[in-house]
């Protein structure tokens, strides 16, 4: 049977089970089974045909988190263990409404947990830590790093926090980040790959783990030896390539888990003659103006090359999103920012959402939500938002210009970051992990999900977010309902027949463009069409949901509900015509209506 179909079926039965016990009661037997699956499978995310990243039920949800490195420096923990408690920490994290927690690690790390090898090291204050020992007391053993690691994933799931493992490098080192590929000397390709599948396998039964972040910060450029590039090869260096491997060994154990993608640093002028072969510093040419022969950008940013060349995962295209980075000036004199002065004490500087859009976003990585293509989820961003950082307010304009961006165009984020020994972003905290920004917090509050009672949202179904009462889970959020997003321009043809014309009408997917043939019997009937916008998808078969669930809430017109009476006509509107136009999405059925014989 399709996987697709089996995927929408239970997503929208549990929608079904949610509304009222009249549509299960409605639905076939068949379906019944198959219901809502339990508590460690029913969080996991795709994107759907309107480019949103939404959960089974077909909610579309917002990833608004926040990064804590540690693992992939050499600490073997979160940094800030060695004063704080990690515990209280994730709660901390939680009850600011954060429901992600991007954690970079190593190659390296995660080959040393699948074989069992000893700790070098484990910067952890076991008498801040009890709950982190192998006596469970105040100055007790340090637990095995990886133990350590299953712990917290334990009390992420308590707090209703979701976990993005990334991939920072292949060799744990503190600066590691500077190494721009996904192997290196130590650890090869595939290293890297028996790391992904290992973890990947591992969790595959833990939605608390929904996404993977494949590589940080793919970079360099020719003359700097090392460097990543995209295009449509299969060189060895060549990231668009090496990321569909990776994804590859993730989805092959786990086909539920979000794969984000980042960018690399330059793109050729291929317009102007350059290509991958040009060199950046050739003195030849310094300071011509003519002879740029890269679009640069941040570290992992530059996703130019995905409009010829997009990453392909074939059956599972649904669990992809790029991940670019952005930061603002005080990391780097960007020639978009228009600086005067030396750093930090800017004399002036002059940009706004419109010229960085112009300048720089929109065909680095914006275009890519502009124009509906794909999710974003932006991996890191942030900065300093204290006058003796910052004294010119670069920098929080930047963060203020970029954080409204994204809450317009609904661009998930994971903040960098929770630890404040981030040499040139601070952090959330300070004091040697025994404080929190509240300054910096408020910048990046607005950008939390929050309905509108200012109450933080789980991206888990049944967990709340936090302990501090602010927080509400996922089903509290979308009061089991469906809520489905209007839909978009589109690519795939649908052929409407009825008795009296036939017209051709577009509706939005990813990556089905094949055509479908629906026929009515007589009248203006036009079987399936149940939200009447000329189109017969998924969307349909939730709006008859919907009016199952709460007929006075979700009301339909007489001519919505002739068109939604498909599966054997006449005998009124029932769960079995949510499944047939289910069906008939899934290429099951080949026309309707369908009937009972």
């Amino acid at each position: 049977m399709n996987k697709n179909f089996l995927k929408k079926t239970s997503a929208l039965m549990m929608s079904a089970l949610m509304l009222g016990a009249a549509t299960a009661a409605n639905a076939p037997a068949a379906v019944v089974s198959s219901a809502a699956p339990d508590s460690y499978h029913d969080d996991w995310l795709h994107v759907n045909e309107n480019a949103e990243v939404v959960d089974m039920n077909g909610n579309p949800v917002w990833m608004t988190g926040v990064n804590w490195f540690g693992y992939n420096v050499g600490s073997q923990v979160f940094d800030g263990a060695w004063s704080a408690n990690v515990h209280d920490c994730l709660d901390l994290i939680a009850d600011h409404g954060f429901n992600l927690l991007r954690v970079p690690m190593s190659t390296e790390i995660l080959l040393q947990w699948k074989n069992g090898e000893p700790d070098p090291i484990i910067k952890l204050n076991e008498y801040k830590n009890p709950e982190l020992t192998v006596e469970g007391v105040e100055g007790g053993t340090p637990m095995y790093s990886f133990d350590i690691w299953n712990q917290v994933v334990k009390w992420c799931r308590e707090d209703g926090i979701k976990i993005m493992m990334d991939i920072h490098c292949a060799t744990t080192n503190s600066a590691g980040h500077n190494f721009p590929l996904w192997y290196d000397s130590s650890f090869s390709e595939d290293d890297w790959l028996e790391a992904l599948a290992w973890f990947s396998d591992y969790y595959k039964d833990d939605d608390t783990i929904i996404a993977i972040d494949l590589k940080n910060e793919p970079h360099g450029k020719k003359d700097e030896g090392s460097f990543a590039k995209w295009d449509g090869s299969s060189d060895v260096n060549n990231w668009r390539y090496g990321a569909e491997k990776g994804a590859k060994a993730c989805l092959d154990q786990n086909p539920n888990l979000l794969i984000m993608v980042e960018g690399i640093e330059v793109y050729p002028k291929f317009e102007k003659g350059f290509d991958w072969n040009s060199n950046s510093t050739d003195y030849a040419h310094y300071g011509d103006p003519n002879y740029e022969p890269y679009y640069g950008a941040w570290w992992g940013a530059n996703l130019r090359g995905v409009k010829e060349f997009p990453v392909d995962l074939g059956e599972h295209q649904s669990q992809l999103v790029y991940s670019p980075h952005d930061y603002g000036p005080m990391v780097w004199e960007q020639t978009w920012f228009h600086l005067e002065g030396e750093k930090p004490n800017f004399t002036s500087y002059e940009f706004d959402e419109e010229s960085l859009l112009k300048e720089y976003w929109y065909d680095t990585w914006a275009y890519l939500v502009e124009e509906n293509k794909y999710p974003l989820l932006m991996g890191e961003w942030g900065g300093w938002t204290d006058d003796e950082h910052d004294p010119s307010g670069a920098n929080r304009h930047w963060m203020t210009v970029l954080r409204d961006y994204m809450i317009k165009k609904h661009i998930h984020h994971t903040f960098w970051c929770f630890n404040e020994n981030s040499s040139d972003t601070g952090g959330l905290m300070y004091d040697n992990f025994q404080k929190w920004d509240d300054v910096k917090y408020e910048f990046v509050k607005p950008s939390l999900w929050q309905d509108d009672n200012g109450k933080f949202i789980s991206l888990d179904h049944t967990i709340p977010l936090g302990t501090a009462g602010n927080g509400i889970s996922l089903s509290d959020h979308y009061n089991g309902t469906v809520t489905p997003s209007t839909p978009k321009e589109t690519t795939t043809t649908t052929v409407i027949t009825t008795a009296k014309t036939s017209e051709v009408v577009t509706t939005t997917a990813l990556k089905d463009t094949t055509t479908t043939t629906v026929s009515a019997k007589s009248g203006d009937i036009v079987y399936g069409d149940v939200n009447l916008d000329k189109s017969v998808t998924v969307a349909d078969a939730v709006t008859i949901l919907q009016f199952l669930g709460n007929r006075d809430k979700y009301k339909l017109s007489d001519e919505a509900k002739a068109n939604a009476d498909v599966y054997n006509p006449g005998d009124g509107i029932t769960g079995n015509d949510a499944l047939a136009i289910q069906k008939l999405d899934a290429k099951l059925y080949k026309e309707l209506p369908v009937i009972e014989k």
